[in-house]
């Protein structure tokens, strides 16, 4: 089962919400898990269940980025708002270089998360299926 990540900025909150209503067929019967507010507002809006964790400026961004680190998690749909100086920044760039150095796709907007979600829904992840069963064990 594919774990994805939802991440949005307070003005990005509103197009998350509407992506994942418009996805919604895609991400049932994954693995969702989200940043506080985000994932409350969209689980408000659809019939996903989202696993949530703190909201990003208490935390949140760093327990997602630790089940990247572990290997556990598949997608992250980061919305960011570029425009907005946000005052957990260090935060946010050590999620993007986890991604970077675990290989997890990740989208900061709407069109690369369009094209991650239309990948997914066609069934080229497949090889994140691959990483997983050769996953090593923790010694």
């Amino acid at each position: 089962m594919l774990n994805i990540a939802f991440i949005a900025h307070d003005r990005k909150k509103e197009d998350i919400v509407n992506f994942v209503i418009a996805y919604e067929h895609v991400f049932k019967g994954k693995k969702l898990y989200s940043t506080g507010t985000t994932g409350m507002r969209i689980m408000e809006a659809t019939d996903l269940k989202i696993h949530r964790f703190l909201s990003g400026p208490l935390g949140g961004d760093q327990q997602i980025g630790s089940l990247i680190a572990q290997n556990e998690m598949d997608l992250v749909l980061f919305f960011r708002d570029p425009l907005m100086a946000q005052p957990h920044e260090p935060d946010i760039t050590a999620l993007l270089r986890l991604c970077d150095v675990h290989g997890i796709p990740v989208a900061t907007n709407l069109a690369t998360a369009e094209i991650l979600v239309r990948a997914l829904d066609r069934g080229d992840f497949g090889w994140r299926e691959l990483v997983e069963q050769n996953k090593p064990g923790l010694s």
